[in-house]
């Protein structure tokens, strides 16, 4: 039950809230003296889980972030820009991967060992032009839990309509066999009436989402995203799943200090 706390923690965390818009409606980056520094906000998170016995998860919660000319911390994501030029971006990351379970979650993993959270280090790369935003990620575990690595890729576009902002962006997302074996894996001493043994192999994730924002409320910064995520066959097929797909809706208000 906690760790399903601190991943809506974390989700809203990593939402940066450092962006207002030109009047052409390109994105730009607010004045340095503007954006460094702290931030405060409320966030509501919503999440539908995709395992057995999982409950769509209500929680609102309070963020503190931290951004820098080239250093950002949001709770524990932290960001740094090595090269910033000609719209590129490359940053070195550090983010936690709030996964897995234990056997209070569900009945259909009692009897199984946990399967730990961990952190995930990587680069990623930025391009922005006009408004159209490309990334591409790869991050591997640090703390070996799974061994695993996920790559990931997005695009994304942003559309003006007066003060508001909107953004649909597609998503994929590879996930190598060992993170899938073992969020979604079964070993053979796991086995009982309710489960399979599993062998998880390699996947890949679709995404599409769908965010909006606005700088009118309140002096600071409103966000609400949408992202609807496909799982794989390697991941649906785990006698641990019951669904093919998840919806999340996060709603965020941040403001500087």
């Amino acid at each position: 039950m906690i760790q399903s706390i601190y991943k809506a923690l974390i989700l809203l965390l990593v939402f940066p809230a450092f962006y207002v818009f030109s009047e052409q409606g390109t994105v730009v980056s607010v004045e340095r003296k503007k954006t460094e520094g702290f931030l405060y906000g409320l966030g509501l998170s919503v999440n539908k889980e995709i395992y057995k016995g999982y409950n769509t998860r209500i929680m609102p919660l309070p963020l503190l972030g931290y951004q820098g000319e080239n250093l950002s911390v949001f709770g524990p994501f932290i960001n740094y820009k090595l090269i910033n030029a000609n719209r590129l971006t490359l940053s070195a990351k550090l983010s936690p991967r709030f996964q897995g379970f234990d056997e209070s979650d569900s009945a259909i993993f009692e009897g199984m060992r946990k399967r730990k959270s961990s952190f995930d280090v990587g680069f990623g790369l930025d391009y922005q032009q006009n408004d159209w935003k490309i990334g591409l990620s790869s991050m591997f575990d640090a703390l070996n839990r799974s061994n695993g690595f996920e790559i990931k890729s997005t695009i994304g576009h942003v559309f003006r309509y007066g003060p508001i902002f909107f953004e649909p962006s597609f998503s994929l997302s590879f996930l190598d066999k060992h993170h899938v074996d073992y969020y979604y894996g079964v070993s053979k001493d796991e086995v009982n009436q309710n489960r399979s043994a599993y062998l998880g192999n390699s996947g890949v994730n679709k995404n599409i989402g769908f965010s909006m924002a606005t700088p009118i409320f309140f002096g600071g910064y409103t966000r609400l995203n949408l992202e609807y995520t496909w799982f794989d066959k390697s991941i649906t097929d785990s006698p641990l799943v019951e669904d093919n797909s998840s919806l999340q809706l996060l709603l965020v208000f941040t403001k500087n200090f």
